[in-house]
């Protein structure tokens, strides 16, 4: 068990088996040592816990965790690309993707639980460029969506 999935059972989470693609892609991909995870929604057990509007149908609090089980799954496609999760140089970048309205700003508070459990995870290592923007929809109504990209040693 490599030292960021003891990180992450310390701190009470499971990492999940790598999603299976709801589509014609792979769950991640790596070229060049830089290892690209599709984007994840928050589903759990089949189920996507969080549907709706951030800030209408869902809190902002449910959302940020819905951010977390997003980060959850992108470890679980990184861990079945590169193996062993120790082998991550850097996560190097975090695109996520808030279902909102247009007056809705605080999709980087969403993004914030992916962002601080990838931290918590990796350590330093975690620590990331990002971007946070809103959407009017997402797939299945999720209320969020997160991607990354991450380098390898």
């Amino acid at each position: 068990m490599s030292e960021v999935e003891k990180r992450l059972n310390e701190m009470g989470f499971h990492l999940p088996e790598c999603p299976t693609p709801g589509g014609a892609y792979v769950p991640a991909v790596n070229i060049n040592g830089f290892v690209y995870a599709s984007g994840q929604v928050p589903t759990v057990d089949g189920v996507t816990v969080y549907t709706g509007k951030v800030g209408v149908d869902v809190t902002i609090e449910e959302a940020v965790e819905g951010a977390r089980i997003c980060a959850l799954r992108l470890i679980s496609e990184l861990k079945s690309v590169v193996g062993n999760l120790d082998d991550i140089e850097r996560i190097a970048y975090v695109q996520g993707f808030v279902n909102s309205e247009d007056d809705f700003g605080q999709q980087p508070a969403v993004i914030n639980g992916a962002s601080q459990l990838l931290e918590a995870a990796f350590g330093e290592k975690g620590r990331h460029a990002r971007i946070a923007v809103g959407v009017s929809t997402l797939p299945g109504n999720a209320a969020v969506e997160v991607m990354l990209v991450a380098a390898l040693k």
